[in-house]
């Protein structure tokens, strides 16, 4: 996104992006420094008043255009108030602001559905004990009625994300809870509010336009996030991008099977890269998996990636060894007592249990959604801050181009 399309007064090529990045440089960017909210100490957060300035001086722009940039990087989800949650707008003053975490940034394009929006809703439902504020409310209700059928399920992934951020130290816990509050305001904004991803990112639509406006729209919309896609993984595709040191099926020279296999004790920096894109591609690589095993090692909870690949190898092995390792998997993780207990809800486990009375393929879904989405939500982000990944990061090759001679 260049801040010239989120402002048109601002002749800027810079993208919002590098321009939040800039931002929040220790040396260079905005002044930031921990801010008592209430009684619990805010680290990083910074003044409307500096964010003005700072923009004011980057973007050569005078204050009023400062702060309209400012207030569109916050309406955008780029930044967020700490004391007015609702007013997605940036004031030259002394309130305060923190900058998201790119997690929850616009051009991630994570699908905002509505079984992860009930999910937050029923975890606020739990920590304000009941009392939400009325528009929630409404939108709880009416998820759980129209939702009624998984409610369930989405009662238990809220506690056990409740009962995971217990575990954080407080300001870590109020931290990403007012992180994930200023997300849901950006996507799922109040009554008599304005969003700006009323239209995507690319807002080029006039909400008073005609259906065959609205549907042209639409195609532009899927073919921006379409473009987003290819831009991401367009270096990882080998019929786009030229592989690296060379393609085997050219050059007769197997290097490349040789970096890329499942086992490879050093990766390239292209394979350690694509891990961060998301969860899933994390898993479906043979090497990473590895790599984040050995980091839930270190935190004493292996026992939640064991569980996944085992289900895994049920749902995808033959029907004549279905029984044996449903039973398997059931001393291993489930039984009382089992060697490498994993910790689920006591629904899902009964459910599991009664289910397997009969196995099949899917008999283990509802405890290994459990277990996914809990190393999504928890374990995920902290691998990737942690120190297993970063060495692994730096051990990291990026094998030379082949030179035909």
């Amino acid at each position: 996104i260049k801040i010239s399309e989120i402002y048109p007064g601002s002749d800027s090529n810079m993208s919002a992006e590098s321009v939040v990045l800039e931002m929040q440089d220790p040396k260079s960017g905005v002044k930031s420094q921990p801010q008592r909210l209430v009684i619990t100490a805010i680290p990083h957060a910074v003044t409307g008043e500096d964010i003005v300035n700072w923009l004011s001086e980057r973007l050569l722009v005078d204050t009023e255009e400062a702060r309209s940039v400012g207030s569109m990087l916050a309406a955008l989800g780029y930044i967020y108030p700490l004391q007015q949650h609702k007013r997605l707008v940036i004031r030259a003053d002394a309130s305060l602001y923190r900058f998201q975490t790119p997690y929850f940034w616009p051009t991630q394009q994570w699908p905002v559905e509505d079984t992860d929006y009930a999910i937050y809703l029923a975890k606020r439902n739990i920590r304000k004990k009941g009392i939400l504020e009325l528009h929630e409310q409404e939108q709880y209700n009416h998820l759980h009625k129209w939702m009624n059928h998984k409610w369930d399920f989405i009662v238990m992934q809220a506690k056990e994300q409740y009962r995971a951020a217990k575990e954080r130290k407080k300001p870590d816990r109020v931290v990403f809870e007012c992180q994930e509050r200023a997300y849901w305001v950006v996507h799922r904004p109040p009554p008599g509010t304005v969003s700006a991803m009323d239209f995507g990112l690319e807002r080029r639509a006039d909400p008073n336009a005609n259906q065959v406006q609205g549907e042209e729209t639409g195609k532009l919309a899927h073919s921006s996030l379409s473009f987003i896609k290819l831009s991401t993984y367009q270096s990882h595709d080998p019929f786009l991008s030229r592989p690296l040191p060379s393609n085997p099926w050219h050059t007769d020279d197997a290097t490349y099977w040789t970096l890329n296999s499942h086992n490879v004790e050093t990766p390239t920096k292209q394979r350690v890269e694509r891990w961060t894109f998301s969860f899933a591609e994390l898993l479906s690589d043979p090497r990473g998996r590895d790599d984040f095993r050995l980091f839930l090692k270190k935190e004493f909870s292996g026992e939640n990636l064991a569980f996944w690949e085992s289900c895994e190898d049920l749902k995808w092995g033959t029907a004549a060894t279905m029984k044996e390792k449903a039973e398997q998997i059931y001393k291993t993780f489930l039984a009382r007592g089992a060697p490498r207990w994993i910790n689920i809800d006591g629904k899902t486990m009964e459910i599991t249990i009664k289910s397997l009375k009969h196995p099949h393929r899917y008999v283990l879904d509802a405890a290994q959604t459990h277990i996914y989405m809990l190393m999504k939500k928890d374990s995920y982000g902290r691998y990737l801050k942690s120190p297993v990944f970063k060495e692994t990061q730096k051990k990291a090759i990026a094998p030379e181009e082949h030179k035909f001679t």
